[in-house]
C-alpha cells in the first residue's frame, strides 16, 4: 500500500490575495533569449515586426502577466538610446556582461509592442553600473510623458505617439555582485539607487520602484546589504528584490527536490528586516519582495559556453548560453519553488521566472525550426491559470524525507488558493522514492479536474523534452471520492494541480 498524506483545507482561514504579478518572467539580451528566441527574422514564422509567432504563442499558454527587461547584468552596461530610432541606423556594441557582440535590433519600441501582443505588462529596469539618476530620468520622460519634452518628442518621432506608460521601474540589477559591470558597496548602491529614486518620483509619484537586494542568500554581504539599501531608500521604493537559483549537485537529488526549504527562509529572512528597518525609520508604507528572478539551473556546467568562443576570446553575436534542458526533477522543484511564492503572498509582491526562451528557459527554439515547451513549462502554465483569490496553508500530515542540506523536510508540501467559489489545491510529492495516496476532507468540495507533472512510465526521472519528443507534459490525474475525502494519487516525483469547486449549500 502507498504511504498516506492527509491534506485538510480550512477555508475559512484564507490569508493574503494572489496578486496575478507572482507570475512574471524575464527578457535579457543574453545568449538566443531575444535573437533566435523570441526574435528572428527569416524564421517561417516571423511576423512584419520579426518576432516568431510559434514562440509568441507558447508565451501566451504560459500565462505569464509581467516581463522584466532587458536585464539583468545586461542592463549594468546599456545605454538604452542605442535600442530606439531607425533600426539601421542604431549603433553595435560590445556587451561586457556577456562577452558577445549587441545589434540593438530589438530595443524598448519593438520589445514593448511584442509585450502587449503576449499580454504582459513591462517591467524595465535602469542602469546604474556605468550610469546614473539622469540617464533613468531621461528614459522615464521618453517613455511615459506625453509629449512637448526633447525626450517625449523624440519617442514620438520614433514612432510611439502615445506613451508606453511603464508603471514598474527596477532600479539596477545585482549590485552587491562583484561580477556586475559597476559593483557597489551597499552604501555607494543604496545612495544612487535613493537619489535616483528621488528624482523619477519628481517625475511620476505614482511609479513603483524595486531596489536591488542581494544576489543570493549565501553572499557574504546578505542581510547587511538589505539593511543599508532599505536605510537609504524606504519611503521611496516599493520593493526590493531577491534572487534565488537551485540545482542539483553532486547527485544530491533529496536536497534538490527540497530546494524550496531555502526559499521559504530566504524569504521570510528578508521579510523581517524590512519589518526592522520599517519600525526603525517609522515607514508605515508596505515594502514588498520582489523575486524577481528565480528558478533552477545547471551553473556547474557553465563552462560549455567555451565552444562558442564565450569568455575565452571572441565577441559572438546571440551565442548559445546556458541552454539547459530541463527533467522531470526540475520542472518538480520549480512547481515546489511556487509553492513557496504563492504561500508567502502576503510578502512576495512580484516574482519573475528567470528567463523566458531559451536561456534556463520553459520555452526552446532552434533557428528555422521548432519551438517547444520544456517540463518546467508545464507547473508553471498550472498555477498561472489557477492560482486565483487568497492564500489557504494547508495542514499537511505527511511523513518526512532526510536532505543532507535541510535536515528532514516533509515528503509532501502543498498550498492552495481560494477565489470563492473554486479552491486550486497545488501539491509536490519531494521523495524520491513510493508513490503517496493523499486523502483531502471534502468538506463541501467536489473536484472539478486535475493535472500531474511526473516521470513518464518508465519512471525515469532525467526524462525531458527536444525539438523532436515530448515525453513530458501534464496528464489528467483521477481524483476519487470516498467516504468523506477526496482522494488521489502522487508518484515519486511529482507535481499536481487540482481544482475544486466549493459548495455553497
Amino acid at each position: 500500500m502507498p504511504r498516506t498524506t492527509r491534506i485538510a483545507l480550512d477555508l475559512a482561514s484564507a490569508g493574503a490575495e494572489v496578486s496575478p504579478r507572482l507570475f512574471g518572467t524575464f527578457v535579457e539580451h543574453m545568449g538566443r533569449c531575444v535573437y533566435g528566441g523570441i526574435h528572428e527574422p527569416a524564421h517561417p514564422t516571423a511576423d512584419a515586426a520579426g518576432f516568431r509567432e510559434d514562440v509568441l504563442q507558447l508565451v501566451r499558454e504560459l500565462g505569464a502577466t509581467v516581463v522584466r527587461y532587458p536585464g539583468g547584468n545586461f542592463v549594468s552596461g546599456y545605454r538604452w538610446e542605442d535600442g530606439v530610432g531607425p533600426v539601421d541606423e542604431r549603433p553595435v556594441r560590445l556587451d561586457a556582461a556577456w562577452h558577445s557582440t549587441e545589434s540593438n535590433r530589438v530595443g524598448l519600441h519593438e520589445l514593448a509592442a511584442w509585450a502587449e501582443r503576449a499580454g504582459l505588462e513591462l517591467i524595465e529596469a535602469v542602469n546604474l553600473g556605468t550610469r546614473g539618476a539622469a540617464e533613468a530620468a531621461d528614459l522615464l520622460e521618453y517613455a511615459n510623458h506625453p509629449g512637448g519634452t526633447a525626450r517625449s518628442e523624440q519617442r514620438r518621432a520614433n514612432g510611439r505617439d502615445e506613451p508606453f506608460g511603464i508603471r514598474i521601474w527596477c532600479l539596477g540589477n545585482e549590485m552587491d555582485g562583484p561580477w556586475q559591470i559597476g559593483h557597489k558597496t551597499a552604501d555607494e548602491y543604496g545612495r544612487l539607487a535613493a537619489e535616483t529614486a528621488r528624482l523619477m518620483r519628481f517625475h511620476d509619484p505614482s511609479l513603483e520602484l524595486v531596489a536591488a537586494g542581494s544576489s543570493n542568500r549565501e553572499m557574504s554581504t546578505f542581510g547587511e546589504w538589505e539593511r543599508t539599501v532599505l536605510r537609504h531608500t524606504a519611503g521611496l521604493v516599493d520593493h526590493i528584490s531577491v534572487h534565488a537559483y537551485y540545482e542539483e549537485q553532486d547527485g544530491d537529488a533529496a536536497s534538490f527536490l527540497a530546494s524550496n526549504v531555502h526559499l521559504d527562509g530566504y524569504i521570510e529572512d528578508v521579510a523581517a528586516i524590512i519589518d526592522e528597518i520599517r519600525a526603525e525609520r517609522g515607514i508605515t508604507a508596505p515594502i514588498g519582495i520582489s523575486v524577481d528572478e528565480w528558478n533552477v539551473w545547471n551553473q556547474t556546467r557553465w563552462n560549455d559556453v567555451d565552444k562558442d568562443g564565450v569568455l575565452s576570446g571572441g565577441w559572438p553575436e546571440a551565442p548559445r548560453l546556458i541552454e539547459d534542458r530541463y527533467t522531470v526533477t526540475d520542472a518538480v522543484v520549480v512547481g515546489s519553488l511556487l509553492i513557496s511564492l504563492i504561500r508567502h503572498a502576503d510578502r512576495v509582491s512580484m516574482a519573475n521566472l528567470a528567463q523566458l526562451v531559451n536561456v534556463i528557459a520553459p520555452i526552446r527554439c532552434e533557428p528555422g525550426g521548432a519551438a517547444w515547451r520544456q517540463p518546467t513549462f508545464f507547473p508553471f502554465r498550472d498555477a498561472a491559470r489557477l492560482a486565483r483569490g487568497r492564500v489557504i496553508r494547508p495542514e499537511v500530515e505527511t511523513d518526512l524525507v532526510a536532505t543532507s542540506r535541510y535536515g528532514e523536510v516533509p515528503r509532501i508540501d502543498a498550498v492552495a488558493t481560494s477565489d470563492g467559489d473554486t479552491v486550486a489545491l497545488f501539491a509536490v510529492n519531494r521523495g524520491l522514492d513510493g508513490a503517496v495516496r493523499v486523502r483531502v476532507p471534502a468538506a463541501g468540495l467536489r473536484p472539478l479536474g486535475a493535472e500531474l507533472l511526473a516521470a513518464p512510465a518508465d519512471g525515469d526521472r532525467h526524462a525531458t523534452n527536444t525539438a523532436y519528443s515530448s515525453a513530458v507534459a501534464s496528464r489528467p490525474l483521477e481524483v476519487r471520492e470516498e467516504d468523506d475525502d477526496l482522494v488521489f494519487d502522487l508518484p515519486a516525483v511529482s507535481w499536481a494541480s487540482i481544482r475544486l469547486a466549493r459548495s455553497r449549500t
